[in-house]
């Protein structure tokens, strides 16, 4: 009789291209998916209820998954540094496995998990599966130091060879009923929805939750937006981006087999151009990785700025400008849409991430952990690692430091919604407004009035000058 083990899910919502699960299933065929809906992750005032859905959905699909592979996924609630030693216990699992995060918060939980599984008896075993280098392999060529600098990370990471991905795993043993009753006894519960924990969001996802839309997307992505994505990225009105970074937030699908399917692209490809547009979304999951292993190794990086310039940068923080931010009233029609969208999809084009938060904090002079905050209360893609590093580069206070960055809302859209597709689309109030108004922002005060759209709430010219005097006393 094979003994049973234990799989955490986390951030791996999926059987495929798994690495802790595929090890686990070398070990023994009677393997048990557990999935425990935190209480201290989902208490906390920066959780998305967008992202609370698309997790639910992954987890729907997950719990058929193990079915079809003849075992099944358990739902528990509560603290896992509690109810995972007790499950595991109750069930006599011979071993738990899991994989790694980077987070600070994750991997204080995880030892104090391990801590309790050793002290009863039961073997640990953890693995990384999220990123295609684990924290450590990628260092510097002279001092072995982490980097801080994105460029010569990507020169190191991409030179290193790649896990292959891991394929679909089958044929799991079940829990006897006996041991099904036990896990019941010992909280095991019936999957809620989104609204049962208290999350309201009935608007549709841009991706639809689970392993089987990621991979479409996947395919879809790598043969037609692929090939132009250099060229197309920029540009919020259209389809060019891949979508898949909540799937990869949430392990719906697998590093490995996203990279694969990026080589294989760009193994096929017939000219230059198309090789180096590839090669551009490539450089995009470095900049994941990037800022994941920054995040693991830099964990102060949650808490605030990483350059001393900032630490104690005297922010204006007026409440009335940060709410016109959050409303997608502040006047500048690029912003306003790219905030509308957020509010409305759970989403925001990347781009557009890039002016808000250049306009929170180099206009308005707000804070970004303000604005790094809210966009996790509302991205149905919230990563800690990611929006933070985001957030930091362009409030100009993180890793990889340049002269610093002001982007200008007008030229921004002139250069990247010439037409006003993406403004319109997101402020209907705006489409009669003639071209040439819309995308610089000098729309007349009689034309705002009559839109019903606000007069700018700050001058860009004077607040890109204020900044950089503040910036200047802070050096």
């Amino acid at each position: 009789m094979s003994s049973l083990i234990l799989f955490w899910h986390r951030r791996d919502l999926r059987l495929t291209d798994n690495v802790g699960l595929a090890a686990a299933r070398q070990q023994s065929s009677k393997i048990v998916g557990v999935f425990c809906l935190d209480e201290n992750l989902l208490t906390k005032d920066d959780v998305a209820p967008a992202r609370v859905t698309y997790m639910i959905g992954c987890l729907q699909q997950l719990q058929q998954s193990y079915q079809q592979a003849g075992s099944q996924l358990l739902i528990i609630k509560g603290k896992p540094t509690q109810t995972i030693p007790q499950l595991a216990e109750t069930l006599q699992a011979k071993t738990v496995f899991w994989n790694w995060d980077v987070e600070p918060y994750a991997k204080a939980r995880d030892q104090k998990v391990k801590a309790a599984l050793t002290e009863k008896g039961i073997e640990v075993s953890s693995l990384w599966d999220q990123l295609l280098h684990a924290p450590g392999e990628i260092l510097t060529k002279s001092s072995q130091q982490p980097y801080t600098v994105y460029t010569p990370f990507w020169k190191n990471w991409i030179e290193q060879k790649k896990q292959n991905a891991i394929t679909k795993l089958n044929q799991f043993e079940n829990l006897t009923d006996e041991e099904f009753n036990q896990a019941q006894q010992s909280g095991v519960i019936n999957l809620p929805t989104a609204k049962d924990l208290g999350y309201i969001w009935d608007n549709p996802l841009i991706l639809a939750p689970g392993e089987t839309a990621a991979k479409e997307r996947l395919v879809e992505f790598c043969s037609r937006a692929i090939n132009e994505y250099d060229e197309q990225r920029n540009y919020p009105a259209v389809d060019g981006t891949s979508q898949l970074s909540a799937a990869l937030k949430f392990g719906a699908i697998g590093i490995r087999t996203v990279w694969e399917a990026s080589t294989e692209a760009h193994e096929n490809c017939r000219s230059d151009e198309t090789r180096d547009n590839i090669r551009s979304w490539q450089q995009e999951l470095a900049w994941r990785e990037f800022y994941q292993h920054c995040m693991y190794f830099f964990p102060e990086l949650e808490q605030g700025a990483y350059r001393r310039e900032f630490k104690d940068f005297p922010w204006e923080n007026n409440e009335d400008y940060f709410q016109a931010w959050c409303e997608g009233k502040t006047g500048y029609p690029i912003v306003d849409a790219a905030m509308r969208q957020l509010n409305e999809i759970g989403w925001m084009h990347n781009r557009c991430r890039m002016i808000v938060a250049s306009f929170l904090t180099k206009d308005l002079i707000i804070n970004w952990q303000w604005g790094e905050k809210y966009f996790m209360q509302k991205l149905f893609d919230g990563d800690l690692s990611a929006n933070n590093g985001g957030w930091q580069w362009s409030a100009s206070s993180g890793m990889d430091p340049k002269p610093l960055r002001i982007f200008n809302p007008a030229s921004q859209a002139q250069k990247y919604d010439p037409e006003g597709e993406y403004i319109r689309q997101w402020l209907p109030e705006l489409s009669s407004v003639d071209n040439e108004y819309l995308v610089t922002g000098k729309i007349s005060k009689s034309e705002r009035e009559r839109c019903d759209y606000p007069q700018p709430i700050v001058d860009h010219k004077i607040q890109q000058r204020k900044f950089k005097e503040l910036y200047q006393s802070q050096k």
